[in-house]
């Protein structure tokens, strides 16, 4: 069974207040649900030491454009405060995301080694 953990989100302004995010750590994914319980997305990870490294978001297309995503990266990005971990945006969404919301800034690992791949603000 995989354990599921809510998190309490800061609503952003482009953020959706009815999603609920939990996160699936078998999975390596933060999932979002609606009030309704229809699963509308999930950001996946890997674990690189104490950091998250965010690999892809996905919303379901249906649903695409009504805050979901950001509703799902704040309550990720929650989780990873949380948790006394950093994150690294390889995902092209949770990057921008990021960009757009620099209280998260603490929470960004500036460089990682990944073989031969860097990632990070500025790589």
């Amino acid at each position: 069974m995989s354990e599921q953990r809510s998190t309490e989100q800061d609503v952003q302004q482009d953020a959706r207040p009815d999603v609920t995010v939990t996160q699936d750590a078998e999975q390596q994914a933060f999932v979002a649900t609606l009030a309704d319980g229809t699963v509308a997305g999930a950001a996946y990870y890997h674990l690189l030491g104490d950091a998250l490294v965010f690999t892809h978001t996905e919303v379901d297309p249906a649903l695409e454009g009504q805050g979901i995503g950001s509703s799902l990266v704040a309550g990720a990005l929650a989780a990873v405060r949380d948790a006394g971990s950093k994150v690294v945006p390889l995902c092209p969404f949770v990057r921008a995301y990021m960009a757009r919301h620099p209280e998260h800034d603490d929470l960004l690992r500036t460089y990682t080694d990944l073989g031969t791949r860097k990632a990070g603000p500025g790589a």
